[in-house]
């Protein structure tokens, strides 16, 4: 059996933040994807679709932390179905992707405030620490930089543009 979600897509508001009775974070995202196709008529259509992101524990914290409204992610995760009750005692479901990985795909800097790219500290060169000072004996600061890295190009390639009708020569071939 397999349980596997992959999206690309936009951040319809800033991530909401709390955390469970044992004091674990959890973040909630809502993501749009695109889509354009052509209909039998030969009219453009773009549809849009809603999705509700789970995401826990430090990778919470990191997606509340660097992202914002508008913030391009890569979504990587397992869908799930939650049953809970309604203020009337009514049973509901709630569909959700529960995330394994976030990867931040805005180029850095262009988001403010955004300073890695992956949840998990891995692709892309992830969280550069900043500068820090240290005390030399007799109390005098001495500046100290975090080690330098070679440089590296961004662990992903440049996809485009998130949705297809933000490229105007784009084809409709689904793949």
């Amino acid at each position: 059996m397999l349980n596997r979600v992959m999206i690309i897509g936009r951040l319809g508001r800033d991530p909401e933040l709390r955390y469970t009775q044992s004091g674990s974070p959890v973040a909630s995202l809502r993501i749009a994807t695109d889509e354009s196709y052509t209909d039998k008529d030969g009219n453009r259509m773009e549809r849009t679709e809603w999705h509700s992101v789970v995401v826990f524990q430090r990778a919470a914290e990191n997606c509340n932390q660097y992202l914002r409204k508008g913030s391009l992610v890569y979504v990587e995760g397992k869908l799930t179905t939650r049953k809970w009750q309604d203020q009337n005692g009514q049973d509901r479901y709630t569909t959700e992707i529960r995330a394994d990985r976030v990867q931040f795909l805005d180029r850095r800097n262009s988001t403010p405030g955004m300073e890695g790219d992956d949840m998990n500290g891995g692709m892309g060169g992830g969280y550069t620490p900043p500068r820090f000072q240290q005390t030399r004996q007799g109390g005098a600061p001495m500046q100290r930089q975090a080690p330098r890295r070679a440089p590296q190009q961004d662990s992903y390639e440049d996809l485009g543009p998130a949705f297809p009708s933000e490229a105007s020569t784009m084809d409709d071939i689904p793949f």
